[in-house]
């Protein structure tokens, strides 16, 4: 990622890029591969910065020279601001976005090979979630979190999903605990990789479909902005895997559905303060 440029063709500053390159003549080609890729160019808005550009995320001065690894594929233009979220939000959970860290808009966006349109779309979405913060004039700052955020988290959550699974625990019968075996046993391979993206995935996708059965949409979803907030590493965490953690917590999954298939409430309960106290 290059310093002084603010992305795609016409967007500001000039510069040089890789190889000598002029900044605006490779943020040009960059931006000619996703419109053959997709067939369709982005609007004429996306391109050009308006006066108001320094308060949402434009100065990019002072920004850090790498900031996320390339992504594995072309990002396409369909649903672009979908998959740019998915992408900033597993980058939060490595730790890629680093906590304190201030990003702008544009030089993301040249990053994934889009206009800086979505990136600031997805990043303010991950402002009203409470992941960023906008910072006038440099861009989005990912959002400091210490122990007692997390320890607060870990017991809202506690609150919403203990009782749910209690109640359930005396309605649900064994052979519907036993349908959820496969996502149980798929946050223990995901735990076992070391890459605590896919967990986090896995271990959401785990407790969603638990939670599915109480038939509540609404307190899935609020559980769930509470599961992905809980994700999020703390200040001063090194990123990358947490090893025996992440595979300890996993194991706790299919502890939790013996319990249910054998109608042991007392196990269930105890599993249930267990897991939630330590929660990563």
């Amino acid at each position: 990622m290059r310093q002084g440029t603010k992305g795609f063709a016409g967007e500001g500053d000039t510069g040089t890029g890789q190889g000598g390159a002029p900044a605006g003549a490779d943020a040009r080609a960059g931006r000619v591969r996703v419109s053959a890729q997709s067939g369709v160019r982005g609007r004429q808005g996306d391109v050009a910065p308006g006066r108001d550009d320094a308060v949402r995320g434009e100065h990019t001065h002072g920004e850090p020279a790498a900031v996320l690894p390339r992504p594995r594929t072309p990002v396409q233009r369909s649903s672009v601001r979908g998959q740019v979220l998915a992408a900033l939000r597993t980058a939060l959970v490595t730790g890629d976005l680093r906590p304190g860290g201030v990003y702008s808009a544009p030089v993301l966006a040249e990053r994934f090979g889009v206009s800086a349109t979505p990136v600031r779309e997805a990043m303010q979405q991950l402002a009203l979630e409470g992941a960023v913060e906008v910072v006038p004039n440099r861009g989005f700052r990912v959002v400091e979190r210490g122990d007692r955020e997390l320890a607060e988290l870990a017991e809202v959550r506690a609150l919403i999903e203990v009782p749910m699974v209690l109640r359930l625990a005396r309605t649900v019968p064994a052979e519907r605990w036993a349908e959820l075996r496969p996502l149980a046993e798929a946050t223990i391979r995901a735990a076992s990789s070391g890459c605590r993206a896919t967990y986090a995935e896995a271990d959401r996708a785990f407790h969603r479909a638990v939670l599915t059965l109480v038939g509540n949409e609404q307190l899935v979803r609020i559980a769930e902005d509470l599961h992905r907030r809980a994700q999020w590493p703390l200040v001063g965490a090194a990123p990358g895997p947490l090893g025996r953690v992440l595979v300890a917590d996993a194991h706790q999954h299919t502890a939790l559905l013996d319990a249910l298939i054998a109608g042991d409430q007392d196990a269930v309960r105890s599993l249930l303060g267990e897991h939630f106290t330590g929660a990563v």
